[in-house]
């Protein structure tokens, strides 16, 4: 039995979420992601304005009459949701948590791919792979997923993208959709992340939704602030006061911001960038625009 105030909440998210889906999304999924190609439909007599290429030859030569092979799109696709729970999405200066950004994004690019009869997946990772749910259709499970995301309590804080991504090449097997949904603040080497990343986008169509807050690249003025990295417990006592420190933060989370776009697009990556203080939703309708008119 789920509690009350947990139904609420996916309830909530589910009503928004299929508003927007049905007001602002309707189509714009299918055309942006088509399935894996087209598949055998039927053979069929050749009418005049066939194209000739489809003639099916050995059919034409057993019956004496041209015929030509019918084909249509599979549409099918499986959608993966790569959801990052470490303690540093627990954060937000403005509206909503990065968490509860990152469940309404899932829940409207879930209920867009039910839609067109696709099935979803989610995978939730810190440093570990917290939690894996396989890829299936229907409301349901895009309901379950929604309150694994707002709900689930991590065993762990830090970040290991890496590892997300090699356990979605090894548990999907087939080319899909994948959703990587963080806020990218991650410990290491950043060619271990850009390699990993280059090589699940080989094999499957990954877009990166990075989860940004304002003061993440903006410091204001309200004299000594004690700073607290969220992973790692580390503490800094910064003098907000300080023009100079000012300037040398927002200087730092600009290159930041620069390197991991550079990083996304060396391997060739869509990304969507989601601020706490912004509409994630005209965000998503950029991206669906951007691959449209790439497809065009």
């Amino acid at each position: 039995m789920i509690p009350k105030d947990v139904f609420k909440k996916v309830r909530r998210i589910e009503i928004t979420t299929s508003r927007l889906v049905t007001d602002v999304f309707a189509g714009q999924y299918h055309s942006v992601f088509k399935g894996r190609g087209l598949e055998f439909d039927e053979v069929r007599e050749y009418f005049p304005g066939d194209d000739v290429r489809t003639i099916d030859w050995n059919v034409t030569a057993r019956t004496g009459k041209a015929h030509i092979k019918k084909f249509v799109e599979e549409r099918e696709l499986t959608v993966m949701l790569l959801v990052d729970v470490s303690r540093s999405c627990q954060f937000s200066t403005v509206n909503e948590l990065k968490s509860k950004l990152a469940a309404e994004i899932a829940a409207l690019l879930a209920f867009s791919a039910i839609r067109n009869n696709d099935k979803i997946g989610l995978i939730i990772f810190t440093d570990k792979i917290e939690k894996f749910v396989p890829p299936v259709k229907g409301t349901k499970n895009v309901l379950r997923l929604i309150r694994e995301i707002l709900f689930y309590q991590p065993q762990h804080s830090a970040t290991d993208m890496v590892a997300a991504l090699e356990y979605l090449n090894k548990i999907v097997s087939r080319k899909s959709v994948a959703f990587l949904i963080s806020d990218f603040f991650e410990p290491g080497e950043t060619g271990r992340l850009k390699k990993a990343l280059a090589i699940a986008n080989r094999r499957h169509d990954v877009i990166a939704v990075t989860l940004n807050d304002l003061r993440e690249s903006e410091l204001p003025d309200c004299g000594l602030v004690l700073l607290e990295d969220a992973e790692t417990g580390r503490t800094t006592l910064v003098d907000t006061s300080s023009a100079k420190v000012r300037e040398d933060y927002q200087q730092r989370a600009a290159v930041r911001v620069k390197n991991r776009q550079r990083m996304f697009d060396s391997v060739g990556m869509d990304h969507i960038p989601i601020a706490t203080h912004e509409s994630y939703s005209d965000e998503i309708v950029k991206f669906f625009l951007k691959r449209r008119r790439r497809k065009i």
